[in-house]
């Protein structure tokens, strides 16, 4: 199994120590987010590679030695202020992160993502441009790909709508950045793609490619996976170990902190020792081995 490090909460940036604990004891417990009782537990002998997605890399640098099957980083790295983004580190500092990754691991094994693009008065088009191809002249030759998304109007985007004015984008403001970012990433031997976007943005020089596809899963780890069905998208199935309304950065435009009144109650339940990410598992729960 490909094991997802997290889609749910930032693991690498808030719960690395409990991570490596968990290497260490052998197993990982998870439980469904949809029936609290119903737990997963993850034997590390049967991860066959690790697809780590983050917005800090930098606690588990110096401890990547410790796994010992393939690992793929994804690093989202956006222009918002601190009033969007209220606790994520300079991002000077993840640049720096991102480079010592690329050297340890090879640029094909880490990817930047430029995640989600919403336009308003502070964060105009031009200001994009002008953030996607600084950010793009930093990147050359250090990874190969970027992709990038547009806002989705989650429960938490919704509710903080006055905080990020965000507008709907155009069509021919869609044409405009596509041509922009297809032409910059070019210029500096990048490829660009999105993953399950409505504007896929092939039209304009984009690539068409999953964030971890079939082929690419194959790659990593000379083993076939099915398509992630729950999910529109074509990427591999994973399995995600995370836990949602725990993530620390409380990003304005997060869909995994659906409840931010949860997550300082949930942060407090973290039990580095415990074989899950939040809380300890009670008599009630049943637990049953992922294959």
């Amino acid at each position: 199994m490909i094991l997802f490090v997290s889609g749910r909460t930032d693991i690498v940036a808030f719960y690395t120590p409990w991570l490596i604990n968990r290497l260490k004891e052998g197993y990982i417990d998870v439980r469904n987010p949809f029936n609290k009782h119903l737990v997963s537990r993850i034997y590390i002998k049967d991860v066959d590679a690790y697809f780590f997605c983050t917005k800090n890399p930098l606690p588990i640098l110096n401890k990547l030695e410790q796994f010992s099957k393939p690992i793929l980083f994804h690093v989202t790295l956006t222009p918002y202020l601190e009033e969007i983004e209220p606790n994520v580190p300079k991002k000077t500092e993840i640049l720096k992160g991102i480079k010592k990754l690329s050297k340890q691991l090879g640029k094909s094994h880490v990817v930047v993502r430029y995640d989600p693009i919403f336009i308003s008065k502070r964060y105009s088009i031009e200001y994009h441009k002008l953030a996607f191809k600084k950010l793009c002249k930093e990147l050359n030759g250090v990874v190969a790909r970027i992709i990038i998304s547009f806002l989705d109007e989650y429960k938490n985007v919704i509710k903080n709508k006055d905080i990020l004015e965000y507008r709907h984008i155009t069509n021919e403001e869609m044409k405009e950045i596509g041509l922009f970012f297809a032409k910059t990433a070019k210029e500096n031997n990048l490829s660009v793609s999105t993953c399950y976007e409505e504007n896929d943005l092939t039209e304009y020089g984009f690539i068409k490619e999953e964030c971890l596809s079939r082929e690419a899963a194959f790659k990593l780890t000379g083993k076939r996976f099915k398509k992630w069905n729950a999910r529109k998208c074509q990427c591999a199935e994973m399995v995600d170990i995370g836990h949602y309304n725990t993530c620390h950065h409380r990003c304005k435009y997060c869909y995994a902190n659906f409840d931010e009144t949860t997550i300082e109650k949930n942060r407090k339940l973290h039990d580095v020792n415990s074989s899950l990410l939040i809380g300890q598992l009670e008599k009630e729960d049943v637990i049953k081995v992922r294959k």
